[in-house]
């Protein structure tokens, strides 16, 4: 049987970084992915640009059951350390908003970089190989359809449940479960929302209508871009949220974001009282939703003839309409996964199980969800740097 002195299960931006990492002090690496190509999520991320950190990470941007413990990981390899290899290799870059790094070119310079670096560092890459069961045995044997394989070390990288058609799976829940190590229950994050049957029936005739909104939560607002969709809303406002959604609550949209429609709808009353009351509201909404939601709230004709209460129900509708999802699209269409191995059972330093050594989780397949926008490529940056220091 093969041996070496590390296995890493996953050949995404957590393993790679982690197989780098760890063959740069000497050790002898084998990478093994059930892919063909490296770094898939990588290549198709970002329309194709790759939004690979963001200058804004902080441990408050990335949910877990444990708040406090990215902060290691994301302290010790930040946005600064990553942009630093994005230069040595010559990617140019620029920020897009809210602090999002971009490739000028293609995603595929960042796989390419990766992988650069593990052919420089010496590192087994092994693609195109079924992982079947892992054991204790010396180390770890890990079964392939290449035959297995012994490590010392076994670095779980292998991602989460999102983007199945890509091959997502439950592999890593289920090493860990193997081991005796807990789950954080894992649902869809970063996610389009699907409506009930009742609001598509309106909302519908509004797809592809997008517009700057404030949404909230119980937990949390964000103001970004919001689309509708023939099944739902979309867009990153809405992506946002979904980590925070959960099935039963309703949202609430703000459509006009620091705008106080019940004053400016009285100030426009007074200057072009002979407008339709749609026309005028479409001084700050997309046509199609102004007359949308004047609907909604039952209000029309011109705006000299409406009284306060109309107006204040018109204001209402569009500062604070109340929204409650069905659902959403599910892993097919999430970005990335919310849960997963349990940070309890981690040392936040190194990412090893606490309870077994000489195996490590890293990058999606730990219960650290990070915010739209570069957030979770620096997680996967961080926690692969942080195990390759120690496995």
């Amino acid at each position: 049987m093969e041996r070496c002195d590390v296995a890493i299960l996953g050949a995404g931006a957590a393993g790679m970084m982690a197989a780098i990492e760890a063959a740069r002090r000497g050790r002898r690496v084998v990478v093994i992915d059930h892919a063909r190509a490296p770094g898939e999520k990588i290549r198709i991320s970002g329309g194709g640009r790759c939004n690979f950190t963001n200058l804004s990470t902080a441990p408050e941007r990335f949910l877990s059951r444990n708040p406090r413990f990215a902060r290691s990981a994301l302290s010790r390899f930040t946005p600064g350390d990553f942009i630093a290899r994005v230069d040595r290799a010559g990617i140019g870059w620029h920020e897009k908003t809210l602090g999002q790094l971009f490739c000028d070119g293609s995603a595929t310079q960042i796989v390419r970089m990766l992988t650069d670096e593990i052919r420089a560092a010496g590192v087994s890459l092994r693609l195109g190989v079924e992982i079947g069961a892992v054991r204790r045995e010396a180390g770890f044997v890990i079964e392939t359809s290449a035959g297995p394989l012994g490590a010392e070390s076994l670095v779980v990288a292998t991602g989460g449940k999102s983007v199945p058609k890509m091959g997502a799976s439950g592999l890593g829940y289920r090493i860990a479960e193997g081991f005796g190590i807990g789950l954080v229950e894992t649902r869809p994050a970063l996610v389009p929302l699907t409506l009930a049957a009742a609001e598509l029936a309106g909302t519908s005739a509004l797809a592809g209508v997008a517009l700057p909104v404030r949404i909230s939560s119980a937990r949390q607002s964000f103001d970004e871009a919001l689309l509708f969709t023939h099944r739902g809303i979309s867009g990153p406002a809405v992506l946002q949220i979904s980590s925070y959604w959960r099935e039963g609550e309703t949202l609430v949209l703000d459509l006009a974001p620091g705008c106080d429609l019940a004053v400016l709808l009285r100030a426009a009353r007074a200057e072009a009282g002979r407008s339709a009351v749609h026309n005028v509201l479409a001084r700050w909404l997309p046509e199609r939703l102004a007359v949308f939601v004047a609907a909604q709230a039952g209000v029309a004709g011109r705006l000299a003839d409406l009284p306060n209460a109309a107006l204040d129900r018109l204001a209402a509708q569009v500062n604070g309409w109340h929204l409650r999802p069905l659902g959403s699209e599910g892993y097919r269409t999430a970005e990335v996964t919310l849960g997963g191995v349990d940070t309890g059972a981690l040392d936040a330093r190194t990412m090893a199980a606490r309870a077994v050594s000489g195996l490590y989780f890293v990058g999606e397949v730990v219960d650290v969800t990070g915010w739209l926008g570069g957030y979770n490529f620096q997680w996967a940056w961080s926690s692969g740097w942080a195990a390759g220091q120690a496995a």
